[in-house]
């Protein structure tokens, strides 16, 4: 399992994020606070504070694609 910073703004970033995670086939999790949701799930993300960098937890530890695939959202 890994984790990362991410950071998901706009309508656009939610639509562009979800259909590049939905290519991956271990689940994603998205955590903001005490709430998680499935990362495939744009209404899940909807339903998160986007205001605020969220957690993005991967039940893998092979994610140097998913890596290169969402470079932009990940906080440095």
């Amino acid at each position: 399992m890994k984790e990362f910073n991410v950071r998901i703004e706009t309508i656009d970033d939610v639509k562009k994020f979800v259909s590049t995670v939905m290519n991956f086939d271990y689940d994603i999790d998205i955590v903001s606070g005490r709430y998680a949701v499935d990362a495939k799930s744009i209404m899940g993300i909807f339903s998160l504070d986007l205001t605020k960098e969220l957690r993005l937890v991967v039940h893998s530890d092979d994610t140097a694609e998913l890596e290169a695939a969402i470079e932009h959202f990940i906080v440095k």
